[in-house]
């Protein structure tokens, strides 16, 4: 529901909100541009200087930037006339500028009177619709209210969107709410009772100067608006607005008569004047005016996840889904799969599948289903994907639903916690009561094969005539042409190449529409995967980059394995020939932003990511290279690349150590040996990232536990943190 609120609020009013955002950031400029300095004049001494340059000044004005203008008729009729407020001088006739005139008639109007303010008011409302469903969609995505602010996994516009509306919502929710209220005001529904004081009794003395009237010593930064007293009325008075409030001041006793203090009506609307404006608070005009950016940002990247999604399969509303089949995912692979089984599913029962996010699960959303399918991939060391955030917290905290479930899990056996995430969440559901549909199911590495089985059990188990297509796999292979190999290691029988590879060919637009996205080879940073499907399979096989899109290449590091079908194929590429091959981003592994140190351990092929993180760091960030091979003499891989970069100031340190030789070692005794400079690091913020082989990853994490042991630092927690992360294999 919040999805469909969200999207078809957003669409509609999408080019009216870009409209009034961008003339809103233009008018933010206007007010540090035509800030006045402060005045140390009192509003007496003032008027004195004015009234005896301009005889005929009936009102003196300030506006909330501090500009004085003096209004009244002289010889050649109506004038408006510049004060300025420091020292009283005239500045010459005041003309509104044309330009701001036209942004702002277009701002709160778009040059239709009272049409366009309507317009303008339902554009407001729809705005904070959207900001309201947002919130609630970032929630349910990030898996509750505390990792909200966590960083934003996944890639491409839906990343960007979720980054921008974060960023953007305290300033985008100020500035619908007071512009609701502006509006409210102008359309009189709003309490407006403006402080009015009581007509003035003369005291018959003579008018004194203004300058010497006790009632007319106050800043003028606390004025407002000042009415004088016309010439030869014996009961006019001067009337005097503050942001205290009104009363009349005797002109010749100086005496403050009828005071009433300003309105809450008035307060209020003065607080959201500026809060909408900053006019008053150049400073907060800037910022919402860089905050109001962010609405066409939205609006942009919104409008892409949405032309992306089009073509994607719609989920039924989970109000009348018959069968519901929630999602974990990380990088979005799960989700291809949910789609095909959904099509199959519907077209088994003939009726309606909703498909949506684990993070979303709540049992009374689906009072007409009749079966959960569940589909959870495994991130990590058996920990939950972006999209099954606070799940197994929601299923311990709810009752059991009354349907039966069935799951599914997706890993690479590769790795000790093969869908371990998938095996968690099937014990804690029969642990609270949950009856099972069908046999669990695994999928090893995206294999059709493991996919199209679990559907024949499933079938067996329910009756249903299952019968799964094709999967989409949503990447595009594009050829790669090899410019160059290094290889390393036939000495010791551990045959490794670190291949170069040509950017595929492609026009400008194509170029930038990848990049905008953050998607394929026009935007890859180090860590990111490269898949590539070998001859005679229809697996994938992934290897980490060691390089970015902007270095202009293509660089992995590939061990030849005995029998391997995917590593025989690539080092035996020779310069001038070419792969097909498509990128998958791999956010977890990034070396991510700011300025604390990075702590990089590497065996073997596990150097190619952290060899690129080290080339990518242009901003020289504080980094440490803990790594460990076979043998120096045959592969010792980027030895002259790290010698260089240490000189360039990517690199502060390596320590490298090899197995074989004189100086025998592993690379987990080489962070022992650097223990009391680790564990310092550590303490000050440093972020682990380890690459290789898993009983690689197994020793330096007990090592790394051994080293940090004084200071009461456990690895588990650097691991929740985000700031211990592994790509093993």
């Amino acid at each position: 529901m919040l999805r469909v609120l969200h999207r078809w609020v957003a669409l509609p009013a999408a080019a009216v909100l870009v409209v009034v955002s961008l003339s809103g950031v233009a008018l933010s400029l206007f007010p540090p541009l035509q800030a006045e300095g402060p005045s140390s004049l009192s509003v007496g001494e003032l008027t004195s200087q004015v009234v005896q340059a301009l005889p005929g000044t009936t009102r003196i004005e300030r506006s909330t930037n501090g500009e004085i203008t003096a209004i009244g008729f002289g010889d050649n009729g109506f004038m408006q006339t510049g004060i300025d407020p420091a020292t009283g001088a005239l500045l010459g006739p005041t003309t509104p500028s044309a330009t701001e005139l036209w942004i702002e008639t277009l701002h709160r109007q778009l040059f239709t009177g009272d049409p366009g303010r309507i317009v303008v008011a339902l554009s407001s409302l729809a705005l904070l619709a959207l900001a309201v469903s947002g919130i609630g969609l970032a929630v349910r995505r990030a898996g509750g209210w505390a990792a909200l602010f966590r960083p934003a996994r996944g890639r491409g516009a839906g990343r960007w969107h979720l980054w921008f509306g974060r960023l953007a919502l305290p300033v985008v929710m100020l500035s619908t709410l007071t512009a609701l209220w502006m509006s409210a005001a102008t359309f009189g529904l709003v309490p407006d009772n403006p402080a009015v004081p009581p007509m003035p009794a003369a005291s018959g003395a003579a008018a004194r100067d203004a300058a010497l009237l006790p009632g007319l010593d106050v800043p003028v930064s606390e004025l407002i608006g000042l009415d004088l007293p016309r010439q030869g009325d014996p009961a006019g008075a001067y009337l005097l607005e503050t942001y205290q409030g009104v009363g009349n001041v005797d002109p010749g006793t100086g005496d403050v008569t009828g005071w009433v203090p300003r309105s809450l009506s008035d307060r209020i609307m003065d607080w959201v004047h500026l809060l909408h404006t900053g006019q008053g608070a150049a400073w907060l005009g800037l910022i919402l005016g860089l905050g109001t950016l962010g609405v066409p940002v939205l609006a942009g990247t919104g409008t892409l996840v949405w032309l992306t999604g089009r073509g994607r399969r719609q989920s039924a509303p989970p109000e009348t889904a018959r069968t519901v089949l929630l999602v974990g995912s990380e990088g979005g692979t799960t989700w291809r799969f949910a789609r095909t089984a959904a099509e199959a599913i519907e077209a088994a029962t003939g009726a309606p599948v909703h498909v949506g996010p684990l993070s979303s699960y709540a049992p009374d959303r689906y009072p007409q289903a009749e079966r959960m399918v569940i589909f959870a991939a495994t991130y990590g060391d058996g920990d939950a994907p972006a999209s099954a955030k606070g799940f197994l917290d929601r299923l311990k905290t709810t009752p059991a639903p009354q349907m039966p479930f069935a799951i599914l899990g997706f890993g690479d056996r590769g790795f000790d916690a093969f869908c371990a995430y998938a095996e968690t969440i099937r014990k804690a559901a029969l642990e609270a009561g949950w009856r099972e549909l069908a046999p669990p199911g695994s999928v090893d590495r995206q294999s059709s094969g493991d996919f199209h089985r679990w559907g024949e059990a499933f079938s067996a188990a329910t009756g249903l005539d299952l019968r799964l297509g094709p999967v989409e796999t949503g990447e595009t292979s594009e050829t790669l042409t090899l410019l160059s190999r290094d290889d390393h290691g036939d000495e010791v029988q551990a045959p490794v190449s670190i291949l170069r590879f040509a950017l595929p060919r492609r026009g400008l637009w194509r170029r930038s529409l990848d990049r905008l996205l953050n998607r394929g080879f026009g935007s890859f940073a180090p860590g990111d995967l490269l898949g590539i499907v070998p001859r005679g399979d229809d697996r994938p096989r992934y290897y980490s980059l060691a390089s970015s899109a902007r270095d202009g290449f293509v660089e992995i590091v590939v061990r030849r394995m005995p029998g391997g079908l995917c590593s025989g194929q690539l080092t035996a590429l020779q310069p001038g020939e070419s792969v097909a091959a498509f990128v998958r981003a791999n956010p977890a592994f990034h070396a991510g932003p700011g300025t604390s140190p990075l702590i990089l351990i590497g065996a073997g092929a596990g150097i190619g990511p952290l060899a690129g993180f080290v080339r990518d760091n242009h901003r020289r960030r504080p980094i440490h290279l803990y790594f460990g091979n076979r043998s120096r003499q045959s592969d010792f891989l980027y030895r002259d690349d790290l010698a260089r970069w240490q000189d360039e100031g990517r690199l502060n340190s390596a320590a490298a150590v090899f197995s074989r030789g004189p100086e025998r070692g592993y690379v987990q005794d080489a962070l022992r040996a650097d223990g009391p400079r680790i564990a310092e690091l550590v303490a000050s913020g440093a972020r682990i990232m380890v690459c290789g082989g898993r009983e690689m990853a197994q020793g330096v994490g007990r090592a790394l536990s051994e080293i940090l042991a004084p200071l009461a630092i456990d690895p588990v927690a650097l691991k929740r943190e985000g700031r211990y992360v592994e790509d093993v294999f």
